[in-house]
């Protein structure tokens, strides 16, 4: 192998070994919720273990009102992976830094509608979801 064709071998395996460190970088940037924008209404539940009291209270509620909640267009979200630090976790947890146990409603337009530390009842999620301009411009139609 010439001195060319050896140098260019190794670039070329350099940069396939720093592909992967690169493409999770810029994954993390992209907000956890895009997905979601103007389609969905995510209901996020944060907590430290699936085996929490209150996280199975909560998920309990929720699927007590599924249809209703799918009718508002709610996409349920959980989050059980505290991580070991506040900088070594999810990005749905970097986003909105639970504390413990909390309940975010977030809107169509991405902005949080309601945060409690925590459970609340599905009709509460229900209600609040009701009183929002864009679901009361929803029913109009």
């Amino acid at each position: 192998m010439t001195s060319p064709d050896r140098r260019a071998l190794i670039l070329g395996l350099a940069a396939a070994a720093l592909a992967p460190r690169i493409a999770p970088a810029v994954a993390a940037d992209a907000d956890p919720l895009d997905e979601h924008l103007w389609e969905k209404r995510p209901v996020i539940v944060f907590a430290p273990s699936e085996n929490d009291p209150r996280f199975r209270q909560q998920m309990r509620a929720l699927e007590e009102r599924r249809e209703a909640l799918e009718e508002r267009d709610v996409v349920v979200i959980t989050d059980t992976t505290p991580g070991p630090s506040r900088f070594d976790t999810t990005p749905l947890r970097e986003k909105f830094r639970p504390h413990d146990f909390n309940l975010l409603v977030v809107g169509k337009d991405g902005e949080v509608k309601l945060r409690r530390p925590g459970p609340q009842s599905a009709d509460q999620i229900i209600r609040l979801i009701d009183r929002l301009p864009l679901r009361k411009q929803e029913v109009g139609r």
